[in-house]
């Protein structure tokens, strides 16, 4: 990761985006999200991290509407977040999303999994999209692998291929949950660089991650959720070098020991 050092961008001046507000959602009685205020600005990149079960992937899947809220609101780029049926799925176009598994269609070839979204949603004709899908399958590094089908890849060229399928759709915001947790510890840095690069290029990112070093390295926010709740945000220096919650202490202490 040193290869990319962190350049200040003109994050943090932007429009707001992203916005939570008094965000609840219960699961039973398991209170999974708990007063939570948040402001994304356009081509920020906030990173989310804390304890397994801390709410960070429901955080994530909120933001999208994969999660329904029990109250408060969410809006993106001024508009709240629809209910349900066109308006929704209008949105989603909006928002990409990249999983921990790959949700790759094991059927079509890496080109029509990425040009699928495209043609579909956005109205594109089959060439454009197809002129489109191989630009960005080049720029995350498996342009070569465009005819192969998913399980030919490797599971981090699966996830750079995840990448651009969300990079083809032309969102507003990028919503990574977990992007590297299913890979083997070699593919993990391939799939981070990808992401480092285009937190350069100012894309809107919110990334729930235990990578720790992407967090140092391209964050411009860190936010620290436990029990449901945002405990502590802060810079990225700030963060890691002078926590201030007994939470984030502690869990700190954990990870950087090891």
């Amino acid at each position: 990761m040193t290869a990319l050092e962190h350049e200040p961008r003109s994050a943090g001046r932007g429009e707001p985006l992203v916005v939570l507000t008094d965000v609840q959602k219960h699961f039973g009685s398991l209170h999974a999200l708990k007063d939570i205020d948040l402001t994304v600005t356009s081509g920020e990149v906030v990173v989310v991290i804390g304890p397994s079960g801390s709410g960070k992937s429901t955080l994530c899947r909120a933001i999208n509407r994969l999660e329904t809220i029990d109250s408060g609101t969410i809006s993106l780029d001024g508009q709240p977040l629809p209910q349900e049926g066109k308006a929704l799925a209008k949105l989603r176009a909006e928002v990409g999303m990249v999983f921990q598994s790959f949700n790759l269609f094991a059927h079509k070839t890496i080109l029509e999994n990425v040009t699928l979204g495209p043609i579909k949603v956005r109205g594109l004709s089959k060439s454009a999209a197809e002129t489109k899908a191989r630009e960005l399958l080049d720029r995350v590094g498996v342009g070569h692998q465009a005819d192969k089908y998913p399980a030919q890849l490797s599971g981090g060229q699966q996830q750079r291929v995840a990448i651009a399928r969300a990079l083809a759709m032309e969102p507003k915001v990028m919503l990574f949950d977990e992007p590297t947790s299913a890979l083997d510890p070699e593919m993990i840095k391939e799939v981070l660089d990808v992401m480092v690069d285009l937190a350069h290029r100012g894309m809107t990112m919110i990334v729930v991650t235990h990578e720790m070093g992407f967090a140092r390295t391209a964050a411009d926010r860190v936010v620290f959720m436990a029990d449901g709740a945002i405990v502590e945000e802060n810079t990225p220096e700030q963060f890691f070098t002078n926590p201030t919650s007994d939470r984030a202490k502690d869990f700190l202490g954990k990870i950087l020991k090891h």
